[in-house]
Parts: structure tokens; C-alpha cells; sequence
């Protein structure tokens, strides 16, 4: 067997409408759908600028609250210019929690958090490079 073409992944968050203004007005991404699944899971569907991937974001308050185990799960984003990126996170009070580093490849990176602690990674790479 071989899939096809990757479509989002899911995330559990605790409090989805939180974690919603985090990737709007932080990341830029834009809300496609927002339901409820037929178990009652609070569910929102975020498209990522240029990219085909979805993220969704469930909430299931029965579950308690999500604990998210350090250096388990990170998102990275490619950012068109790194200093101009942490000049903006500051503006928005949000903390760099590593970095920024540069790679021997020459691509830089820093780590911020999103709410319940997911790691997001921010990278600036130079042209013609792909991987970090």
C-alpha cells in the first residue's frame, strides 16, 4: 500500500476557541470549518497559508484537560524573514522559548509555544535549501 496525498493532522487542545485566536492572529492561518463531531468533540479545520495541509484542532471537555509531553509533538512553519518575525511575536507579547539558531545548512529557527504547550518551530531558509 502507499497513501495518496497527506491531509491534516489533529491535535487535542483544551480550550479550542484560545487555541483558535493563537494560529489566527499569531500564525496567520485562516478557520476552513468549525463542527461538532457526532460524539460531541468540538472540532476546527485551519488552512495553512501556500500549503494543502490541514490542521484540525478537537476539543473534548470530558477528557479533562490536554497535557502535552515536552519535545513529544512540534509544528514547523517556514517564515519569509526570521528577524522580522521575532519583532513581531514581541509586539504580540509572545515569548521565543528557544533560539534563534542557525543550522549548517544556513537556515535559522526559533521555538515559541501554543496554548497547552505544543511546540511551534519558525524557520527562515535560505534559497534553494528544503530541509532544516
Amino acid at each position: 500500500m502507499r497513501v495518496a496525498k497527506f491531509l491534516h493532522t489533529r491535535m487535542r487542545v483544551t480550550d479550542l476557541d484560545r487555541t483558535i485566536r493563537f494560529y489566527t492572529e499569531v500564525l496567520g492561518l485562516d478557520v476552513l470549518e468549525r463542527k461538532t463531531s457526532p460524539r460531541g468533540s468540538q472540532l476546527a479545520f485551519l488552512k495553512v497559508p501556500n500549503s494543502d495541509e490541514l490542521i484540525e484542532l478537537t476539543s473534548f471537555p470530558p477528557s479533562g484537560p490536554v497535557r502535552v509531553q515536552e519535545d513529544l509533538v512540534h509544528l514547523a512553519f517556514q517564515v519569509e524573514n526570521l528577524d522580522d518575525t521575532i519583532v513581531a511575536l514581541g509586539a504580540k507579547g509572545v515569548p521565543i522559548t528557544d533560539g534563534p539558531t542557525t543550522t549548517s545548512s544556513g537556515s535559522r529557527f526559533i521555538f515559541i509555544d501554543a496554548p497547552d504547550g505544543y511546540e511551534i518551530e519558525l524557520i527562515e531558509r535560505p534559497n534553494g535549501v528544503t530541509i532544516v
